[in-house]
C-alpha cells in the first residue's frame, strides 16, 4: 500500500469512527433520543452563529458611539450607561446575566 493510500485509509477510518462516536457522543440510550439531541444541537449551533454575528454587530455600533463621543470631546466610556446595561441583563438573566453583560461591555469597550 502506498503512503497516500495509507493516509486515505486512515482518514476514512477516522471519519467512520468519528461518525460512530458522534452518535454515542449524545449520551442518549435510544435512537429517538439521539435524533432529538442531534437536531437540538444543530439548532444551538445555528443560534450560536447568530449570537456571534449579533455581538460583532454590537461591537461595530459601540465603536460608532465611541467615535462620536470622543470626537465631541467626551469620554470613551459612559459608566452610567454601562450600569444600565448590566442592570438589564441582570434583571433578565440573573447573576449569569451580569457576567454576560460585563463580557459584552469588555468586547465593545476601547476599540476606537
Amino acid at each position: 500500500m502506498s503512503t497516500s493510500s495509507t493516509a486515505t485509509a486512515t482518514t476514512e477510518a477516522t471519519t467512520a469512527i468519528g461518525t460512530a462516536a458522534g452518535a454515542v457522543d449524545t449520551g442518549a440510550r435510544t435512537d429517538e433520543a439521539a435524533e432529538l439531541i442531534t437536531g437540538a444541537r444543530e439548532r444551538i449551533d445555528d443560534l450560536d452563529r447568530r449570537i456571534v454575528a449579533l455581538v460583532r454587530e454590537r461591537v461595530a455600533v459601540s465603536e460608532g458611539i465611541q467615535r462620536a463621543r470622543l470626537g465631541s470631546g467626551g469620554r470613551r466610556v459612559n459608566l452610567a450607561r454601562e450600569m444600565e446595561i448590566i442592570g438589564t441583563y441582570s434583571d433578565q438573566l440573573g447573576k449569569p446575566g451580569t457576567a454576560l453583560a460585563m463580557t459584552l461591555l469588555e468586547l465593545c469597550r476601547g476599540r476606537v
